[in-house]
This record gives C-alpha cells, sequence and structure tokens, in this order.
C-alpha cells in the first residue's frame, strides 16, 4: 500500500481514504489472483472467481440425536435456483446459482463484494444416514437440509435371576 496514487492502474491507493479499493492481496501476480475479485478489476482468472464462490457458500453441518443438519446461508437466492442431490455413496450434494445484478450503462460501482455465479457443496455422509428421507426446506435465504439417522437399537437387556439360598456351601463332586 502505497500513500502516493498511482497513475498507472484504475486502483485508488491512500490508506487515509476508508474506501479505498487498496486491498492487500497475498497472491497478487499469480495466475489465480483474488485481486479481480475483491477490487472490481477485470482480469481475473474465472477459475478463481470460481474457486471463491465455491468457498463462499458458508453451510453449517450439526448432528442432533436423530438426525444432520445442514443450514446454508443463501442470501437472494430464490429456491429454484437452489438444488440438493444425494448421490450413491451417501454423498449430499447442494448446488445452484446466485444471478448476477443487471448493470446500466451509468452506473459507476465503487465495491463488489456480493459473489454471484454457481456454487456447488458437497458432504460425504456417515453410515447411519438415511439416504431415502432426506427433507430440505428454505425460508428467508436459509436452506435448512434434515438427514435422518437409522435409529439405534438398544440392547436387549435380559434380567438373569440369581440362584441358590441354601445356607450350605455346594459341594464339588470329584
Amino acid at each position: 500500500m502505497s500513500i502516493i496514487p498511482s497513475f498507472f492502474s484504475n486502483q485508488r491507493s491512500n490508506v487515509f481514504d476508508p474506501f479505498s479499493l487498496d486491498i492487500w492481496d497475498p497472491f497478487q501476480g499469480f495466475p489465480f489472483s483474488t485481486g479481480a475479485l475483491t477490487t472490481g478489476q477485470s482480469g481475473g482468472s474465472d477459475a478463481a472467481r470460481e474457486t471463491s464462490q465455491l468457498a463462499n457458500t458458508r453451510i453449517d453441518w450439526k448432528e442432533t440425536p436423530e438426525a444432520h443438519v445442514f443450514r446454508a446461508d443463501l442470501p437472494g437466492v430464490k429456491k429454484e435456483e437452489v438444488k440438493v442431490e444425494v448421490e450413491e455413496g451417501r454423498v449430499l450434494q447442494i448446488s445452484g446459482e446466485r444471478s448476477r445484478e443487471s448493470e446500466e450503462k451509468n452506473d459507476k460501482w465503487h465495491r463488489v463484494e456480493r459473489s454471484s455465479g454457481k456454487f456447488l457443496r458437497r458432504f460425504r455422509l456417515p453410515e447411519n444416514a438415511k439416504m431415502e428421507e432426506v427433507k430440505a426446506t428454505m425460508e428467508n435465504g436459509v436452506l435448512t437440509v434434515c438427514v435422518p439417522k437409522v435409529e439405534q437399537k438398544k440392547p436387549e437387556v435380559k434380567a438373569i435371576e440369581i440362584g441358590g439360598g441354601s445356607s450350605e456351601p455346594s459341594q464339588v463332586s470329584q
């Protein structure tokens, strides 16, 4: 970061400007540089953009006594734009596409931080998951996927009556 503005790029460089687009990028100059993603520059690779979008889909996975519950924050995504699939090998796949906001010619963007494009997350489920009973709901931009668990059979406990009761010690035959 430099206090002297750069005349050779469209990137502002002022440490005193809270709205400066000058963000340190440790991967700057690499073929997969994320600079175009954070500053709105063109020239970033599509692979970097897609990788960032995949990583930006935040999903929580918790296990309760009855089920595995997944919650994904998908603000601005309609339920028609999301797919929840179960694949062979107990793999849960959540995918979809977040639409890009339409641009007008007269618009001047100062910062682009919300991602758009395709996203995909996959989870291998444990053997106790009931893959045929997966349910998904979407409410207020949060996708909830519930995967019920196979009920654990409680081991049958059989009480054994203790015999004996005479005061004489038992004799062992030889």
